[in-house]
């Protein structure tokens, strides 16, 4: 059974910083490509940061610079550094873990359930 439990979030003031983790069960972490996504209250969910296998990472416009996604492949972890954090970061995260089958080229997704960060004086 796969699992992605997230952690990390809370209340933050604008200015602060947050690490979210997702620790993944059930799946060869090493293969997987893992991301953050995040939802606001009326809004899609959106594409964060992103780490391959071979640890190449992709971010949002909105937090470059101010995020930083890195992977502990022997604690099969992928953990997301927030800092400057401002009220639009206000959102619940989600973990994604994704691989494309070699043979079938079957996309293969699985997902947390999120952890809320919300940003506030």
């Amino acid at each position: 059974q796969v699992q992605l439990v997230e952690s990390g979030g809370g209340l933050v003031q604008p200015g602060g910083s947050l690490r979210l983790s997702c620790a993944a069960s059930g799946i060869t972490f090493s293969i997987y490509a893992m991301g953050w996504y995040r939802q606001a209250p009326g809004k899609q969910r959106e594409l964060v940061a992103t780490i391959t296998s071979s640890r190449s990472v992709n971010y949002a416009d909105s937090v470059k610079g101010r995020s930083t996604i890195s992977r502990d492949n022997a604690k099969n972890t992928v953990y997301l550094q927030m800092n400057s954090l401002k009220a639009e970061d206000t959102a619940v995260y989600y973990c994604n873990a994704h691989r494309v089958e070699i043979i079938t080229s079957r996309e293969v997704d699985y997902w947390g359930q999120g952890t809320q960060v919300t940003v506030s004086s």
